[in-house]
């Protein structure tokens, strides 16, 4: 296991904390970047490359498919 990949489990651990700790606080700004935090994490492990690429990768995605659960749109 090379660092990237143990600091991509590291990623998704420290994000379902600062999730898990939103939900307490009734935070959704804490709740979303916990979420964020774990995809980046995930991201992080599976492909081994560094903790910015694969924010820049999440940031992408989502940003192409920001409205993907709007049917109604379309």
């Amino acid at each position: 296991m090379n660092q990237e990949r143990f600091h991509g489990l590291c990623m998704q651990v420290t994000g379902k904390m600062k999730e898990q700790w939103g939900r307490l606080a009734g935070d959704a700004r804490t709740v979303n970047a916990g979420k964020s935090d774990c995809y980046a994490g995930r991201v992080l492990e599976q492909r081994g490359i560094s903790a910015q690429e694969a924010q820049r990768q999440l940031s992408e995605f989502m940003r192409r498919n920001r409205n993907w659960w709007d049917l109604s749109g379309r």
